[in-house]
């Protein structure tokens, strides 16, 4: 998941008792009977893969053990799909086919939770430059539920009839990773699902998990923009085209591209994260970076932002007298995350029937943004992701009643970010079994 904005607020019930799947909740409680059998192995393994974390396309010890985990309750286990993606598949008779994912990949942020079990690990980027690695985003609690899930389902075939595919990603960070397994032959390698399903950990209450129908999360774009100037001592700023006034031109200008080019009806954000120029305080640079990062909510809104700031910094430019235009580079791309409305239902429903109301929630709009999109439509069909609440309930409680949850309670990509084991895992794995279910779980005659 790419940086958030800000927590995601549980806004209540999930559905209506009427709608509750009983047969689901069923099939559920018999899967999940072995649960505290592999409590303690879950815990273990999760704190073993947050010391050991790796960045986008080098997950290759926590392939390693995702595949050694998988080959173990027996599926067939495909490797090195999209460099380092892990599909494990499991046939079990005629039924539907349902795909569980869950992403593998850490962030460069050097960890400062405390905890007794918080990364010492280093890792080098696409750039070559070595960084401090957390899983700063939850991704090991993703790994962890998911492995936890196949487990289960894997001992419990008689509660269930189908096929079961768990995909593990890489580099969800950076936008590519599912395009990756897709480009590389991943509709060729398993059955066509029904479904895909997933979940993400998030500044929540844990042991409660999180969905909504239609659209969830944000589309993002991250762009670099290099402005061209001229440069020159800086005790003579007549002979130079100065990069760093007009880069903060830019940035001031295009604060307004949300406040007056788009309706206070329609969410979007556009930021600029990183400004890069010169090498000294008496120089005038050539060149000034910018690094922007823009979110929005639908297509229409997509187009006009990503237009309105490419028509801004090629006028401020042009205002400033640069002889060259600015360079436009696209550092990464992700699509919303738009939940079908019938599947979605369905979970909501089977949550419900197994968790209760006061734990299974709707949840608003998510500014973050994630690429499990890319799965569903490499695959051609319906998905649903949710979230999974993973703060602990009675901190969480008191910074909301105290209105202190933004400052409070770290978001995901925070330094701080810390998920509580449990409820957060047992939560994690009850609701990738519950959600496959409603899929999976054998169905009286006309149903």
């Amino acid at each position: 998941m790419t940086d958030s904005t800000g927590s995601p607020e549980p806004t209540g019930s999930a559905g209506s008792a009427d709608s509750a799947d009983p047969v689901t909740a069923s099939a559920a409680e018999a899967v999940l009977s072995g649960l505290g059998d592999i409590r303690e192995s879950l815990e273990s393994f999760y704190k073993d893969l947050h010391q050991h974390p790796e960045l986008g396309f080098q997950e290759h010890r926590t392939a390693g053990h995702v595949a050694q985990a998988l080959n173990e309750s027996d599926y067939e286990v495909t490797e090195e799909v999209g460099q380092t993606g892990v599909i494990g598949v499991l046939h079990n008779g005629d039924g539907p086919t349902v795909l569980l994912r869950a992403d593998m990949d850490a962030l460069p942020v050097r960890e400062q939770t405390g905890l007794p079990y918080a990364s010492t690990a280093t890792g080098t980027d696409s750039d070559g430059v070595e960084h401090p690695v957390m899983h700063a985003c939850g991704h090991d609690v993703h790994v962890t539920c998911l492995l936890g899930a196949a487990r289960l389902l894997a001992s419990r075939t008689d509660a269930w009839q189908g096929t079961l595919v768990v995909l593990f990603q890489p580099n969800e960070e950076n936008g590519s990773g599912a395009r990756a397994m897709v480009d590389d032959g991943l509709a060729q390698r398993i059955p066509r699902p029904d479904v895909a399903l997933g979940q993400h950990v998030l500044p929540a209450p844990a042991g409660c998990v999180l969905t909504r129908p239609g659209v969830m999360m944000a589309a993002s774009d991250s762009l670099r923009v290099t402005l061209h100037g001229r440069g020159a001592h800086g005790s003579m700023p007549e002979r130079a085209i100065d990069p760093v006034v007009l880069a903060a031109m830019v940035v001031v200008r295009l604060q307004t591209v949300v406040a007056r080019e788009i309706s206070a009806t329609t969410p979007a954000v556009v930021t600029v994260g990183s400004i890069r120029a010169g090498s000294g305080p008496n120089i005038i640079p050539d060149t000034a970076e910018l690094q922007l990062n823009i979110r929005s909510f639908d297509e229409e809104a997509r187009t006009r932002v990503l237009a309105a700031v490419r028509r801004i910094v090629t006028s401020e430019c042009a205002a400033s007298g640069a002889d060259r235009d600015p360079e436009f580079e696209t550092l990464s791309e992700f699509s919303v995350t738009d939940n079908d409305e019938e599947a979605t239902s369905r979970i909501a429903a089977a949550f419900e029937a197994s968790f209760g109301q006061d734990r299974a929630l709707t949840v608003g709009l998510v500014p973050a943004s994630e690429d499990f999109g890319e799965l569903p439509a490499g695959l051609g069909c319906p998905s649903s992701y949710w979230g999974l609440g993973g703060i602990d309930p009675d901190t969480y409680r008191k910074a909301e009643r105290a209105g202190t949850v933004d400052k409070d309670i770290p978001s995901n990509h925070s330094s701080r970010f810390a998920p509580v084991v449990q409820p957060t895992l047992d939560m994690g794995v009850r609701a990738l079994v519950t959600a496959s279910l409603a899929w999976l779980a054998p169905r009286p005659k006309g149903r």
